[in-house]
């Protein structure tokens, strides 16, 4: 009688590659999905104040920031407090022309919604807030926000 046998080879099968492109795209498609980017690099200093009643803001897409602080590097700008606009710095006479690019960039209808956040160092002297705060009035920018932290909630033992 005739024995069957079978030839075993020692080697591994190759591992199949066919779904590869599919597990990279998921996960491409995941990141970009998940990532946010940056807006605004901050060339000033931005410790927020403290405050109890905080709300926060509903769409965020909404508002335009308004950095106020002493710069980083106070060697090459200054200690003196600065404004910065998106990435640079500017004077409060270039807020309306700021105020101006940011309506323009909305659609007509979110508009009246745009909210102006106005994020502050708390060792910024009011003045110039006050100026930015006038410039604002002049170019009907009414919705104001100030940026602040949370006060932490003291336990009472």
């Amino acid at each position: 009688m005739a024995r069957f046998k079978k030839e075993k080879s020692g080697d591994l099968p190759a591992i199949s590659t066919a779904s590869m492109p599919d597990i990279i795209f998921m996960l491409l498609f995941f990141f970009m999905v998940t990532t946010t980017m940056r807006e605004v690099t901050l060339k000033v200093r931005n410790t927020m104040p403290e405050a109890t009643e905080v709300q926060k803001l509903e769409k965020k897409a909404l508002v335009s920031f308004i950095y106020i602080g002493p710069p980083y590097q106070s060697n090459l700008y200054g200690t003196e407090s600065r404004i910065q606009l998106n990435d640079s710095f500017r004077t409060v006479a270039d807020i309306a022309e700021f105020i101006y690019t940011e309506r323009e960039a909305r659609v007509e209808a979110d508009r009246p919604l745009l909210t102006t956040s106005l994020k502050v160092d708390r060792e910024v002297k009011m003045g110039v807030v006050t100026d930015v705060k006038q410039e604002l009035r002049k170019v009907g920018a009414f919705k104001i926000n100030y940026s602040t932290r949370k006060k932490a909630a003291k336990s009472q033992d």
